[in-house]
């Protein structure tokens, strides 16, 4: 199976599901970079989105970094998602040509699809919490 292009959900999923395991503690982006296999720039950059969308906050300097605002039962995978994915449209569309007939319509259809796409998939994420994921992650470490 291909890998998707863009893995800042699975990013930002991992590095809240850590936090969501250390309930208000502070945790480094060096120290969820590592976790992650990323570099902490790039987690800072994942982290900035979710701050933005009052997931996380936090805290510079000595015994600062980051940690949720929120209890974890009360977040969902579709939260990260929204706080991700933004307005950008799940399917990669493209501008067609206007004076082609098949592109004077292709874009509209398929940014219907678009649209029902992005909704099953917050549906689906909206069934899994970041606590349900902190617990099977901690049940499988204890293993």
């Amino acid at each position: 199976m291909g890998r998707p292009t863009n893995t800042q959900f699975a990013l930002a999923v991992h590095v809240l599901t850590m936090l969501a395991g250390l309930p208000r503690a502070m945790q480094s982006s060096e120290a969820m970079a590592a976790s992650a296999g990323s570099n902490p720039v790039h987690i800072r950059r994942v982290l900035g989105r979710l701050r933005e969308a009052g997931l996380v906050a936090s805290r510079p300097g000595p015994g600062g970094g980051w940690q949720l605002l929120h209890p974890p039962q009360r977040t969902t995978l579709a939260d990260v998602w929204r706080a991700v994915q933004g307005a950008d449209p799940v399917l990669g569309l493209h501008e067609a040509d206007p004076d082609c007939a098949v592109g004077r319509r292709i874009h509209a259809n398929l940014g219907l699809i678009d649209r029902r796409a992005n909704a099953a998939i917050e549906a689906e994420l909206g069934r899994t919490t970041l606590a349900e994921l902190a617990e099977s992650t901690a049940l499988e470490a204890a293993s």
